[in-house]
C-alpha cells in the first residue's frame, strides 16, 4: 500500500476539508460503536517514564488471532489524546488486524493534568522515549512499532532516532504528516484559514485554566497571557516555563530539518500530503533521509485527513495496519 493508492471523492479533495474532517464531531459519532468497542477492552496504565514522571495510557489486546503480532504505540497531536477520534479508529484497525495497541496520553492530554507539576511542552523527548520503554518492559517479547499523528508524528520520528541508545527494541516508526519545521508549522497555522489557529488557542487555553486550578499554588502563567495569539503566547510560555532564552531556540529544539533525520537506524515511513495546510511539503522536500526512511507523499489528504469517501473512514487506519503487518513480520 502507497500514498498514490489514495483517491479521495472528488468532492472530499479540498485540503481544509480533509484536515477539519480528521477530527470533526460527526465522525465521533459514525464510528462510537468500534470506539466504544476498542476502549472496553483496554486497561489504564501510568507508567513511570524516569526523572519521578508518569504518563498515562490504554493497552487494548487484541483477540482475533492465537497470538499477537504485535505491539503498536500509537502517539496523538498536540491537543488531541488517546481518546481522539483518529487514535481510537487507527486503534480498531490494527486490534482487528491482529496486533496489541498501547494509546499514550501525553503530558497535560487527556485526563492526565493532575499526574506532574510542569507543564507540557514539545521538547519533552525523554519523557516520552521513557514511556515507550516503559511499555516495552510491560510487554515484553512482542514486535514492537510506533505509529503518531502531526506533533506525535514527530515525536515518533525522535523516539526511532533515540531507541537504539535506550535499548528499545524498535521495529518499524510510521509518521503521519509529522511537524518537521515547527517555525514553518506555526507560521502554518498563524497565516492559514484563521480556524485553525482558534482551534488550538482555545483547547490549549482551557488545558492551561484546568492545569492552573490543579496546581494553585504555582503561578502558570498571567491571565493577560492567555489573551495573545498563539505565538505571543508560546512565547511566554517558553520562557517561563523550559529553559530556553527564546522562541526561535525552543521551536529549533524538536526541529527534524535538515539532516536531523539522517541517522535513523529503524525501518521508518512518513507519510505525509502534498496539500497538507499546516506542514508545508517543502518541509520534507529538502530533508536529508536515511536509507532507512521511507518518504510517501499523496496528492491529496490535507492535514492527517486522508478521508476517502462519504463513509468519512480514514485511508490512513489500513495503511498503517498494512504497513505494520508488513515490516513486524520481518525477522
Amino acid at each position: 500500500m502507497h500514498a498514490s493508492d489514495f483517491r479521495p471523492h472528488r468532492l472530499l479533495r479540498n485540503p481544509h476539508v480533509q484536515s477539519m474532517l480528521a477530527s470533526s464531531g460527526v465522525r465521533r459519532l459514525l464510528f462510537r460503536r468500534q470506539r466504544n468497542s476498542l476502549s472496553r477492552g483496554a486497561v489504564e496504565h501510568l507508567v513511570d517514564c524516569g526523572d519521578g514522571v508518569r504518563l498515562q495510557g490504554f493497552h487494548t489486546p487484541q483477540d482475533s488471532l492465537p497470538h499477537s503480532r504485535g505491539l503498536i504505540v500509537l502517539l496523538h497531536g498536540w491537543e488531541g489524546s488517546a481518546d481522539s477520534t483518529y487514535i481510537l479508529q487507527t486503534g480498531a484497525s490494527l486490534v482487528r488486524a491482529g496486533f496489541d495497541v498501547f494509546r499514550l496520553n501525553f503530558r497535560d492530554h487527556g485526563d492526565t493534568h493532575h499526574l506532574n507539576p510542569g507543564l507540557f511542552h514539545s521538547c519533552l523527548i525523554d519523557e516520552v522515549v521513557g514511556a515507550v520503554a516503559a511499555v516495552n518492559r510491560l510487554f515484553p517479547d512482542q514486535p514492537l512499532g510506533v505509529a503518531g499523528f502531526s506533533l506525535g508524528g514527530n515525536f515518533a520520528l525522535r523516539v526511532g532516532l533515540r531507541a537504539p541508545a535506550a535499548q528499545i527494541p524498535l521495529k518499524y516508526v510510521v509518521a503521519v504528516c509529522p511537524v518537521i519545521s515547527p517555525r514553518n508549522g506555526l507560521y502554518s497555522l498563524e497565516t492559514a484559514l484563521p480556524v485553525y489557529e482558534r482551534y488550538f488557542l482555545h483547547k490549549w487555553r482551557s488545558s492551561l485554566k484546568r492545569k492552573q486550578a490543579l496546581f494553585p499554588t504555582t503561578p502558570m502563567f498571567d491571565i493577560k497571557e492567555l489573551r495573545g495569539n498563539l505565538r505571543d503566547l508560546t512565547r511566554s510560555l517558553v520562557l517561563r516555563h523550559t529553559g530556553f532564552i527564546t522562541l526561535e531556540d525552543y521551536l529549533d529544539g524538536y526541529s527534524l530539518e535538515g539532516a536531523a533525520l539522517a541517522q535513523m537506524r529503524i525501518p521508518t515511513t512518513i507519510l505525509t500530503a502534498a496539500d497538507d495546510p499546516v506542514i508545508p511539503i517543502s518541509d520534507f522536500r529538502a530533508l536529508e533521509l536515511s536509507d532507512m526512511i521511507e518518504l510517501d507523499v499523496a496528492e491529496h489528504g490535507g492535514h492527517c485527513g486522508f478521508i476517502r469517501d462519504f463513509s468519512l473512514r480514514s485511508w490512513t487506519e489500513d495503511y498503517i495496519a498494512a504497513r505494520m503487518g508488513e515490516q513486524l513480520s520481518r525477522d
